[in-house]
């Protein structure tokens, strides 16, 4: 056992290494590169700023359309959130705390919903966004990428649920609260780390999404980020560092986002309520 240990650790921290180079360096070039020249990236294309432009970061952070594709990204997401949370919860409770019949065919039915592309449905959805005149529209972005972060949602936060005691439901029938007090009251503090989780993801999904603004979003006005990093690198194509720097300045909210919240992710994702 110990040699298999000692054999094996050496390749752990060798695997995690690689998986933490192929993460950080590509964020690094992006962040770095936003303080590099143009002429430094032709010369060095991996090096460290010399000396350090902050041209570039003062360019894109003075621009209002880098500030109104921030504004639409940030109302898209947190409205995205709200909802894959909200009905999640609400969902996740009925399937974990009920029973009726059905409930597991409906549950798998939510779990396949993980295999199902966006790109199978572009086309029916672009359809029935037009019919419902949302195209050009926050809800237009926001109602379907809800519905697509319902499945890994509902999926975290049922067995989550499921594993908080029956005694403490019972002991809150007893103090005169109903289903929705035991949901509101208890349920919800308990699961804060599984929600968190879900909340973190249904985030992030939202805030990089491109093709589904793509599709719904034309009016540059109304372009979330990731459509106006494709629209800043068609404007300025030859201008390498400022196309960085905007990328770069694009992924700092999700990635503060992240990490503020990153401890409860383990929490919520392998979380039990101890009795």
């Amino acid at each position: 056992m110990k040699r298999r240990l000692s054999l094996g650790t050496p390749f752990t921290y060798l695997v995690v290494l690689l998986v933490v180079g192929v993460t950080v360096v590509p964020l690094l070039f992006t962040i770095l590169g936003g303080f590099r020249t143009n002429a430094q990236i032709n010369n060095e294309p991996v090096g460290w700023p010399s000396p350090w432009n902050l041209g570039n970061y003062t360019d894109v952070l003075s621009s209002d359309v880098f500030w109104q594709a921030m504004g639409n990204s940030t109302l898209i997401s947190v409205i995205t959130t709200g909802l894959a949370v909200g009905v999640g919860a609400m969902a996740a409770f009925a399937l974990s705390r009920y029973t009726f019949a059905g409930r597991e065919s409906l549950y798998t039915l939510f779990t396949l919903g993980l295999l199902f592309p966006l790109t199978a449905a572009a086309l029916p959805l672009y359809l029935l966004l037009r019919e419902l005149d949302l195209l050009e529209n926050p809800l237009g972005v926001a109602l379907p990428q809800a519905a697509f972060a319902l499945p890994i949602t509902i999926v975290i936060l049922r067995p989550f649920m499921a594993a908080i005691p029956a005694e403490l439901e019972d002991a809150a029938a007893m103090d005169g609260a109903g289903r929705l007090g035991f949901f509101w009251r208890i349920l919800i503090p308990l699961s804060r780390p599984a929600l968190t989780t879900v909340a973190i993801l249904a985030f992030v999904t939202s805030w990089n999404a491109y093709l589904l603004p793509l599709l719904v979003l034309s009016d540059p006005s109304n372009f979330t980020l990731p459509l106006g990093v494709a629209a800043f690198q068609s404007q300025f194509s030859q201008d390498t560092a400022r196309i960085l720097a905007y990328t770069a300045a694009s992924m700092i909210p999700a990635i503060g986002f992240f990490v503020f919240a990153e401890r409860h992710i383990v929490g919520g994702l392998t979380g039990s309520v101890k009795g």
